[in-house]
């Protein structure tokens, strides 16, 4: 296994609430997501791996701890600089899918990078043929353009899966990216996620309950009361 992280968290505490309604999603979690790796994060509702992962992801802060990704520490960043920092280094595929209706799928997979500015800084040749290799390696080249209503559900997500990859980010957090999809394209939607590993070099970290589901991993990591009981790797 690779020593590189791609993220990394120490002692990570997260409470919601107080006095007789105080919640401890989270109870002191160290965890290291090497680079390169598919890894699940699984347990049952309320375990906090939904919670884990925003953390990780930098959309909420924890109580306590501390969380590194791509080698930079992400308390102490105000709310701008964390959105800098998502927007140039975290990929998100959400179980909604979360695409513009009125766009079509080319446009919705350019459409971050379009309001980061990065497309017209680097919208060359490198950024295009990184664009023409992930349409092609999930798939796409002839549905570009489609509008997402238009689109299959697993074709959706295949949508998000581009729009995730193509600023080439640190780590992809994956939140039950199968949840609204039937078996099929579940099993469709997860092999793409682990081909973008296998093939384009891409960490993706998935939030899951589905065990079928973390069978595509490299890696799953157990939560239960919020707090890691059991890391392994997935037999090939």
């Amino acid at each position: 296994m690779t020593s590189l992280l791609a993220a990394s968290a120490r002692g990570l505490t997260k409470s919601f609430g107080r006095g007789d309604t105080l919640v401890h999603a989270l109870r002191g979690v160290d965890l290291d997501l090497p680079a390169g790796r598919f890894t699940a994060i699984m347990g049952p509702s309320g375990s906090g791996k939904s919670t884990l992962m925003h953390c990780l992801a930098g959309l909420d802060q924890p109580t306590t701890g501390s969380v590194q990704v791509a080698g930079q520490a992400l308390e102490g960043m105000d709310d701008d600089a964390l959105t800098r920092f998502r927007r140039d280094h975290v990929g998100f595929v959400f179980q909604a899918f979360n695409l513009l209706p009125m766009l079509s799928a080319e446009q919705n997979i350019w459409l971050p990078t379009e309001l980061s500015g990065l497309a017209a800084r680097d919208r060359g040749r490198q950024l295009q043929q990184r664009f023409a290799g992930i349409v092609e390696t999930l798939g796409l080249t002839a549905r570009l353009g489609h509008r997402p209503a238009e689109l299959s559900g697993g074709q959706q997500q295949r949508v998000a899966i581009a729009r995730a990859l193509l600023s080439a980010p640190a780590i992809v957090f994956a939140d039950e990216p199968t949840g609204n999809l039937d078996s099929a394209s579940s099993a469709e939607v997860l092999s793409l996620l682990r081909q973008s590993v296998r093939e384009l070099g891409q960490t993706v970290v998935m939030v899951t309950h589905e065990t079928e589901a973390a069978r595509y991993a490299d890696d799953v990591v157990v939560l239960a009361d919020g707090q890691v009981t059991e890391r392994r790797e997935v037999a090939a």
